[in-house]
Order: structure tokens, then C-alpha cells, then sequence
């Protein structure tokens, strides 16, 4: 099933989902002979005013027939079926329909829900529960494989809501709480802390999750990751995990990047991101001692793609990557954030270094999506 757009249009989000990807989150500084505590009484208040924002998201995937090796049966497997049976070849079994679940939360009165990508991805259905029971059908606003974030929409009015905070002024050690569905379990909460930030874990180009030992498990994804406030610092999207349960080693796509993320969706249902038309490879030592560059400094054109903006600039293979647009690129996940999170026809200068020459060229950038699709 193709998700549609959902019939609501809406101006961009404003207020506490924009502002909060730049806003504090209030933390008092401790003095150092401060001890770190729980707040008096525990979360139990704070839990109590949010968590009627946190729903179930419950997904049906259509099911297709298998063959005996797990696949599809092929092609040749179903002549040979109906040659040697002809018009009365034996009808597939019905396969029932999987169920999927995971969580969300809701950021509009209106009805928005953010969850992971990989929740509701293939699905057929989305439905979103409450706690008091009551369920409501899903459309998908948009969806952004590379982050893991999809935008829904239901109808409803005076909906409770949470509003994002700013991950990027948290700290290792800050106290966080996760709050989903783990195996369906609705309304669970566990605490823990940040044990990491700007995590890559080759889940994809935008990687820079928070890390965190509060339990996550299957149906947490698309859950919020809240800071003592009780404001979204994270999305809980992926588990390390030897056996599927909870190792205390969790993952969260930061709220700075999520805002953003779910701000474009909710304009107009997809991600418009810069594309440079390059493939990318790290500069060997040998290469940067012969260049003089220091370890870990720019990253090496590999290919340039016919027509794509970096050949309409000028760019060869081999040049090496310094900078783009103030940004300097130290490695190939800095060129891929800066260069997405730069605006398409934009024009950019990217400093190159070509045969050990420094020089400055300008280039207009394509969106990321129309690239893809052509």
C-alpha cells in the first residue's frame, strides 16, 4: 500500500518544536559538592502530565505465500507446477497478515505522532492507541529513511501533547526516561542516564545518536527519550543487544535533528535535501603525508556522477574535500550532513585541494529526492 499524504495542511510547527531545537533545557548547574538525585518524590508527577502523549503504534504488513526456502516461490517452480498440473494447479495457502507494534508520541492538539520509519514501514494499516483505550486510524504525513523518523497524522482535537527539548545541550551522566511499549507492554517507563553522544553506529549517513543504559526494548522504537523536564530529547530507534533484550546499550536519534526532520515533513510530506553527486572515500596516509595533510583532514572524490552538480563545478575525481561552505570535513559523514543540510539550489563554495593546489569552487546543489528518483 502506498501511504498518502494526509488531507490536513498545516503552516510549519512553531513555538516549542522549532524553538526547541535551539532552546536550553533549563538544567541548574550543580555546585561540585552537589550529589546527583532523583527529584523528591521521584518522576511519578512528572510521568503522570506526559505520558498520556505516548501511543501505541500497531501496524498490519500484508503477507505473501513462501516458498520452501523461505522465498517467493519463483517463476520456474510455478511452470513446472502448472505443467505438471495444469488448470487444476493447487491454490497458495492463505498467509494471514503480520501485526508489528512500536510507540509514538504526540506533538500537535491536533493529531501529529512522530515514531520511527522502520514501525510503520510497508505497512497497510497504522493504528494509534491510547492508554484509555480508545484507537485511532493513521495516515502517514512522510516518512525519512536516512534519520528513521516518520510523521503521522490522525484526526482529533485537544489531543495531550509533549514538546522537544534540546539535545544538544545534554551531557554525558544527565538523567533521562524512556517511555513506550516493550512487547506491547503499554505505558512503560524506565530511567537511566546519557552514556554517549554523537554515537555512529553505521545505521546510515546521519548518524549521531544518544546513547543510554534505560531499558529499550522490541516496541519501544518510536517511543521519546525525555529529560527531567519532561521534554523530548530523543527517539528511541534502535537496541545493541546479543539476544533482542534489553544489554543497557540503547539508541536515540537526538531531538535537535528530529525537529528538523519532522518539520519538513509535516510541510509537505518529504525531505528536501542538498545533493553534490559525489562518492566519497577517506584519504589514505599514504596520500596526506605526501600532501601534507594532517591525519583525518578532508575526504577524496572517488567518482564524480555524470551531470550532477559537482561536475557542472568543476569537480574531478581526486580532489580532496577540505571544506564545504564554512564547514570544515574531517571525515565523509561531515560532507554528507553538510551538504544535506544545505538547501537544494543553493549555491555553496567548496574548497578543494587538486594535485596540491588549494582552490575555491562554487557549486549549485540538486535536491537529494528528484536525484534518487531520476
Amino acid at each position: 500500500m502506498t501511504h498518502l499524504h494526509s488531507p490536513k495542511r498545516r503552516t510549519k510547527l512553531t513555538g516549542a518544536l522549532l524553538a526547541a531545537t535551539v532552546a536550553s533545557t533549563g538544567l541548574v548547574s550543580l555546585a561540585p559538592s552537589a550529589a546527583l538525585a532523583v527529584p523528591a518524590g521521584g518522576y511519578a508527577d512528572l510521568i503522570e502530565q506526559f505520558s498520556p502523549a505516548v501511543v501505541l503504534v500497531e501496524v498490519t504488513q500484508k503477507a505473501t505465500p513462501v516458498g520452501a526456502d523461505g522465498g517467493m516461490p519463483s517463476e520456474e517452480f510455478l511452470r513446472e507446477f502448472q505443467r505438471r498440473f495444469g488448470n487444476n494447479m493447487p491454490q497458495m495457502p492463505n498467509v494471514p497478515d503480520r501485526q508489528g507494534l512500536g510507540s509514538g508520541f504526540i506533538i500537535s492538539s491536533d493529531g501529529l505522532i512522530v515514531t520511527n520509519n522502520h514501525v510503520i514501514a510497508g505497512a497497510t494499516t497504522v493504528t494509534v492507541k491510547f492508554a484509555d483505550g480508545s484507537e485511532y486510524e493513521a495516515t502517514v504525513v512522510g516518512t525519512d529513511p536516512l534519520t528513521d523518523i516518520a510523521l503521522l497524522d490522525i484526526e482529533g482535537s485537544d489531543l495531550p501533547t509533549v514538546t522537544f527539548g534540546s539535545s544538544d545541550t545534554m551531557r554525558v551522566g544527565d538523567e533521562v526516561i524512556a517511555m513506550g511499549n516493550p512487547f506491547g507492554l503499554g505505558g512503560t517507563v524506565t530511567t537511566g542516564i546519557v552514556s554517549a553522544k554523537d554515537r555512529n553506529i553505521n545505521a546510515g549517513p546521519f548518524d549521531e545518536f544518544i546513547q543510554t543504559d534505560a531499558a529499550i526494548n522490541k516496541g519501544n522504537s518510536g517511543g521519546p527519550l525525555f529529560n527531567d523536564k519532561g521534554e523530548v530529547i530523543g527517539v528511541n530507534t534502535a537496541i545493541f543487544s546479543p539476544d533482542g533484550a534489553s544489554a543497557g546499550i540503547g539508541f536515540a536519534v537526538p531531538s535537535d535533528l528530529v525537529a528538523k526532520v519532522v518539520a519538513d515533513l509535516q510541510d509537505d510530506g518529504q525531505i528536501d535535501r542538498g545533493w553534490l553527486g559525489v562518492q566519497i572515500k577517506p584519504v589514505s596516509d599514504e596520500v596526506a603525508s605526501i600532501l601534507g595533510l594532517q591525519e583525518g583532514q578532508g575526504t577524496q572524490i572517488e567518482k564524480v556522477v555524470d551531470g550532477a552538480p559537482a561536475q557542472k563545478a568543476g569537480l574531478q575525481p581526486g580532489d580532496i574535500i577540505l571544506n564545504f561552505d564554512g564547514t570544515q570535513i574531517d571525515e565523509a559523514r561531515d560532507l554528507t550532513r553538510a551538504v544535506a543540510g544545505t538547501a537544494p539550489d543553493t549555491v555553496s563554495k567548496v574548497q578543494v585541494l587538486r594535485k596540491g593546489e588549494r582552490m575555491t569552487l562554487d557549486v549549485t546543489l540538486a535536491n537529494r529526492a528528484t536525484a534518487q528518483d531520476a
